[in-house]
């Protein structure tokens, strides 16, 4: 039995070692430069241990950020949804053949890197980007509208790039979905929206609650986007936790940002859970 014990722990170690060196230990070192005070010049070593960074976050200006970070997040993930659940119902009703085609236009975008596509955007909604020169070409407008550089660009850019992180748990789901429940729900005269709202919709909710958690995560901590689309115009955690590190050279604050990052992605998840498991016993 020792025997056993011992080489299931065995088995367990690559796992184990990964986790501690991927995740624990990134960790613990994150806390340790967020409590520092300042790095002595020309080496990674504190001069001293403190809470003021943690302080310096609720600063009305980072709580901005912070509030405005959640509010895209949370805007791309509704917007996400709203886009993604038809398609993914509708691949999901499709026949075998048609529906893995489809998820393959789904899945593509993957394939590309993620600068590409974001460049790509860029030269679309410039102010002599396609958009406006073909707008202008029409008569449709006299002067170049403000596509980019803003938070309309950035929700695109995020909605964009989130969208198949939706879609795929979405059809994972509803592809399980028996019809004959709605058959079911059709015989005992239920119409098509009250069939779609008391047995589509509650069965769904797992795929929801999923693709909601990743489209959110993703989109809470991006820098490429908001950066590359939004410019000095719009900054997100993910652009500040950026500028610490690599501009202003401030990682204690840098540190200490991305700790708390974490902690909010935490707690929404956990809430998110928690919801979830309220509402009807669903567990994303």
């Amino acid at each position: 039995m020792k025997g056993r014990a011992s080489f299931g722990w065995l088995l367990l170690s690559p796992g184990f070692l990964w986790l501690v060196a991927l995740v624990a230990a990134p960790l613990v070192l994150m806390i340790f430069y967020s409590l520092s005070v300042k790095l002595a010049p020309g080496t990674p070593w504190p001069q001293g241990f403190t809470l003021a960074q943690y302080r310096r976050l609720i600063d009305v200006l980072y709580l901005r950020i912070f509030l405005r970070s959640i509010a895209q997040a949370g805007a791309a993930t509704v917007l996400s949804l709203a886009l993604g659940y038809p398609l993914a119902y509708y691949i999901a009703r499709l026949p075998k053949g048609k529906r893995e085609r489809l998820l393959l236009l789904v899945i593509i975008p993957f394939w590309t890197n993620f600068l590409v596509r974001t460049y790509a955007w860029m030269v679309l909604l410039r102010a002599q980007g396609v958009i406006n020169s073909l707008l202008l070409y029409v008569g449709l407008i006299r002067e170049p509208l403000p596509l980019l550089y803003n938070e309309w660009a950035v929700q695109l850019g995020l909605v964009y790039t989130m969208l198949p992180l939706m879609i795929l748990p979405l059809y994972s789901n509803l592809e399980k979905l028996d019809q004959r429940l709605l058959d079911a729900a059709h015989d005992l005269g239920a119409s098509p929206a009250a069939a779609f709202w008391q047995v589509t919709w509650p069965l769904s909710r797992p795929g929801v609650f999923m693709g909601g958690l990743l489209v959110f995560i993703s989109a809470f901590g991006m820098f490429i986007v908001p950066d590359l689309m939004g410019g000095s115009r719009t900054v997100m955690i993910g652009n500040l936790i950026q500028n610490q590190f690599l501009g202003a050279r401030n990682w204690p604050f840098g540190a200490a940002a991305a700790l708390a990052l974490t902690v909010v992605v935490l707690v929404l998840a956990l809430g998110a859970e928690r919801a979830a498991r309220l509402n009807g016993g669903v567990k994303p």
